[in-house]
């Protein structure tokens, strides 16, 4: 029999698993960006009907009940006329198919019931120019040498020839390129989800053993992770018809933007600037109001730890066993905020929660430390998180994100007058 024969089962699972390997990685984000459903999903300027219940494993989506926006957002149009009108006038002149951005946009506001206000078109707008510079489906530069440098050095850490890597590659696939020129070609994410799902696919025609999870775990136009994409969509309803899977919609100009402006936008956060929220945006639902709260235990405990907006450990997307370091220096301040270690691991479970900054352990922490300084302390402060991806050449770090987009936003927002 020919060699090729034999490197057939080869390129459908070894390649596959390669292929996950080498996949770009998202930045880093906390676990709520869909590793859970986002329980604590509610609109902007908008409270639920309950107060958070004390066991979040337990936990059911409350049903958002409209509320006047909060004070540092200007009051926004009710006509939707109106507000597509303020939309159109926002967005850049000069972007490709601007009428379509425009539609898209406009139409997740209207699903996810978001306020027409230029502070929050703008939000969108920042973000989505910054991850992708008006591109449905953005081109990562260089994804091809990114993914045959990391399939190199993953064959050479499991031991694999070589040379049988480079003729699984030389096989056609099936659009009639060979695997080889597929991933020499690779320009976007959206390509790379297709190729590994092909190979996934064949891979269960032949019956041949492949329990790789797909690797690309982010797309689209504001570059938003699938895992949140599913969670939002079994607890708040996806407006358009589904091809295919929630993951495709993800890659799709509609659907990228949709969930996007989700993550963004569709959830309450006490903070009178945005530029938080963009920092959430990077590093996790609630990241900047945790760090704060970080910021708070340093100086009530004088005990140095990271200021990343995680107050747990996390494996797998739940709690960890082995203790953060701000669960440590919490556990030193238990006789100060008057909280068992039962009581306050309970509410530290609420950290990527709306309802966390309403628990006694919050409350207290702040207490303290308000009490301990001149002046109350700040509720939102910068993570403190250095980016890491392939798609990453430069040191960066959720602060460089945020107040980049936030630069965007300004532009934006002269554009409103």
């Amino acid at each position: 029999m020919s060699s090729a024969f034999f490197a057939r089962p080869f390129s459908v699972v070894a390649l596959a698993s390669l292929l996950a390997a080498c996949a770009t990685q998202p930045i880093a984000r906390a676990p709520d960006n869909g590793l859970t459903p986002p329980i604590a999903t509610v609109e902007p300027g908008m409270q639920t009907t309950a107060e958070p219940p004390p066991n979040p494993t337990t936990t059911t989506p409350a049903i958002p009940v409209p509320v006047k926006p909060p004070p540092a957002i200007t009051p926004g149009w009710a006509d939707a006329r109106q507000g597509r009108a303020l939309l159109a006038r926002l967005l850049p002149t000069g972007i490709p198919e601007r009428a379509a951005w425009i539609h898209d946009i406009f139409s997740a506001f209207e699903a996810l019931k978001i306020p027409y206000t230029a502070e929050y078109f703008c939000a969108a707008s920042a973000v989505i120019e910054q991850e992708s510079s008006w591109q449905a489906d953005p081109v990562v530069p260089g994804l091809g040498k990114m993914v045959w440098g990391q399939i190199a050095a993953k064959a050479k850490s499991h031991g694999v020839p070589l040379p049988l890597v480079q003729a699984a590659m030389l096989l056609k696939s099936r659009d009639g390129r060979s695997y080889k020129a597929r991933i020499d070609g690779l320009r976007t994410e959206r390509e790379m989800n297709v190729l590994f799902e092909e190979m996934t696919d064949e891979a269960s025609r032949r019956g041949l053993p492949l329990t790789v999870q797909n690797p690309i775990r982010t797309g689209g136009p504001m570059q938003v992770s699938v895992e949140f994409a599913n969670g939002h969509a079994r607890v708040w309803p996806y407006p358009y018809p589904v091809k295919d899977s929630i993951r495709h919609e993800v890659f799709s100009r509609r659907g990228g933007l949709y969930f996007g402006i989700a993550i963004l936008l569709h959830y309450r956060v006490p903070y009178d600037n945005m530029l938080y929220r963009f920092a959430d945006f990077n590093a996790g639902r609630f990241s900047s109001r945790n760090a704060a709260f970080q910021a708070a235990i340093v100086k009530l405990g004088k005990r140095k730890i990271p200021l990343d907006g995680d107050l747990l450990r996390y494996e797998g997307g739940r709690p960890s066993k082995q203790a953060s370091g701000s669960l440590l220096a919490i556990r030193k301040l238990a006789g100060q905020l008057r909280l068992s270690s039962a009581e306050i691991e309970r509410d530290l479970a609420l950290e990527k929660e709306g309802g966390f900054d309403q628990t006694p352990l919050y409350r207290r922490v702040f207490e303290l430390a308000d009490a301990a300084g001149h002046a109350p302390l700040a509720r939102a402060v910068l993570p403190q998180i250095k980016l890491n991806s392939p798609k990453i050449t430069r040191k960066l770090t959720t602060e460089w994100f945020a107040r980049r987009v936030d630069g965007r936003y300004a532009s934006c927002l002269r554009r409103a007058g």
